[in-house]
């Protein structure tokens, strides 16, 4: 089906001649003779294509597409008139009119050709406008971040606070927890949304590799360097680069990212031209940095500079309530792009699901989803559909279960289950971190680091 088109022209020959245009092509053509018909027309039948005159008597061309602005994102319009001698628009009001949102401008007597061109061009704009739109929303709700706890509300609150500034953030969590979300999100609510979005993956790349993938390279500086690259940092000037996994960075790398926080310029490699970029920077770690710090692998300084606004993403067993809500987003999210019939999962199954130690946090939450809805037969996911998960269970690790309690023969075995309950949730709490850890249980380092030996507590075993 052709686009509907709407011309608006007091003069009843420019009409009569656009419909004879246009028609003759198969498109659906509406006139009106006034700006007043003409915006009811509009209102009423919401054209894709609208040719405009600017001079008209009573509400002219101008006014209409001021009353239009919200509209000319999604319906273009074309602005025609004669000449200034034949008491057509002026220069100025032809600047006038595209600063209001109109897209191109023809004179009249108008052209066949002329005509069929412009209509061809701003339908063919319109439609990748758009797919444009469409492809942003698609990508945004693959990145958003779903759910509704507690410990998910206060990421969601030092977003809003840090997006809007140009602060280095560094956000920091588990494996799989969703740091490049927040990322994304960051990037989203800030001044530069509408600039790049450039990632790196600093434990993907070889550390023989890695400083030409941030910097660039001159074509020469190093065997196999055949051609120019233009370096993330410079892909994403005006914008944000999100350094991920930044704990596995080499020292000279690091070296080489500070100075770019510090002075906002580089060198590619190969030459001595210093390059000046806009950058904000996030980055994101899965290690305890400060720990990186006192083995001599991250440097303090850099530290510094990257954490300037902390965000500790919790992982998925410190936010248990989301779980129902990720499933059936992920669920409804393979199904459409899979094209499965929508499946729905029963009370008991959820509940399991809930209960289960997901080691590899919302990552493997959702691979193991997908696997449900490509291999479960039925329109409803139950318990026996689990494949792997056992019987419901609650993770007990982090609180000791009443009958364990009663179990214990003296106070002092009843003291140090409950010291060991308390030092683990605490650490899950703060992702492992010992630092923060010991500063908020107000202890030292040192005494910490004793508990964990006394009570054979590790990440591997208690994570």
């Amino acid at each position: 089906m052709k686009p509907r088109i709407l011309v608006i022209d007091d003069e009843a020959a420019i009409r009569d001649a656009m419909r004879m245009i246009l028609e003759y092509e198969g498109y659906d053509v509406l006139t009106a003779a006034t700006g007043e018909e003409g915006l009811a027309i509009v209102e009423r039948e919401g054209p894709d294509l609208l040719f405009l005159d600017i001079k008209m008597p009573g509400m002219d061309g101008i006014e209409v597409l001021r009353r239009l602005t919200h509209l000319t994102d999604q319906t273009p319009v074309i602005v025609i008139s004669g000449n200034v001698a034949e008491g057509g628009a002026s220069a100025s009001e032809a600047a006038q009119a595209i600063k209001l949102g109109a897209r191109d401008f023809i004179e009249k007597p108008p052209s066949t050709e002329r005509v069929l061109v412009t209509v061809r061009n701003a339908i063919d704009s319109n439609r990748l406008r758009t797919e444009v739109r469409t492809l942003k929303r698609d990508v945004e709700k693959r990145y958003q971040i779903v759910g509704d706890s507690p410990a998910l509300a206060r990421v969601r609150e030092a977003i809003a606070r840090a997006a809007p500034t140009t602060a280095t953030v560094l956000i920091w969590g588990e494996s799989g927890v969703g740091k490049e979300l927040v990322a994304r999100a960051i990037h989203r609510g800030s001044l530069r949304r509408d600039q790049a979005f450039v990632q790196v993956n600093c434990a993907a790349i070889p550390d023989e590799l890695i400083e030409s993938e941030l910097f660039g390279h001159e074509k020469g500086s190093f065997t196999g360097a055949t051609e120019r690259q233009i370096g993330k940092f410079e892909q994403a000037d005006k914008g944000t680069i999100f350094l991920d996994e930044i704990g596995d960075m080499s020292l000279k790398t690091q070296a080489k990212v500070l100075r770019v926080l510090q002075e906002q310029e580089l060198e590619r490699l190969g030459s001595n031209k210093l390059i000046k970029v806009d950058v904000r920077v996030i980055a994101a770690t899965n290690k305890n940095l400060e720990d990186e710090i006192e083995r001599g692998t991250f440097r303090e300084d850099l530290f510094y500079r990257l954490n300037v606004v902390p965000i500790h993403v919790p992982p998925l067993r410190e936010r248990r309530d989301d779980i129902a809500l990720l499933v059936r987003h992920f669920s409804d999210w393979f199904t459409r792009e899979n094209n499965f019939r929508r499946k729905t999962f029963t009370a008991a199954a959820m509940e399991q699901l809930r209960q289960h130690h997901w080691r590899g946090n919302i990552r493997e939450l959702r691979n193991y989803v997908e696997r449900l809805i490509i291999m479960s037969p039925g329109d409803a996911v139950d318990v026996g559909d689990l494949p792997g998960l056992g019987p419901a269970r609650v993770d007990q690790s982090a609180a000791p279960a009443h009958n364990e309690w009663m179990r214990t023969a003296t106070l002092q075995e009843f003291k140090s289950i409950s010291e060991r309950a308390f030092l683990v949730g605490k650490l899950r709490e703060f992702g492992w971190n010992i630092s923060r850890t010991a500063e908020e249980i107000d202890t030292p380092r040192s005494n910490l680091y004793k508990k964990l030996e006394q009570y054979q507590i590790s990440e591997e075993k208690d994570g």
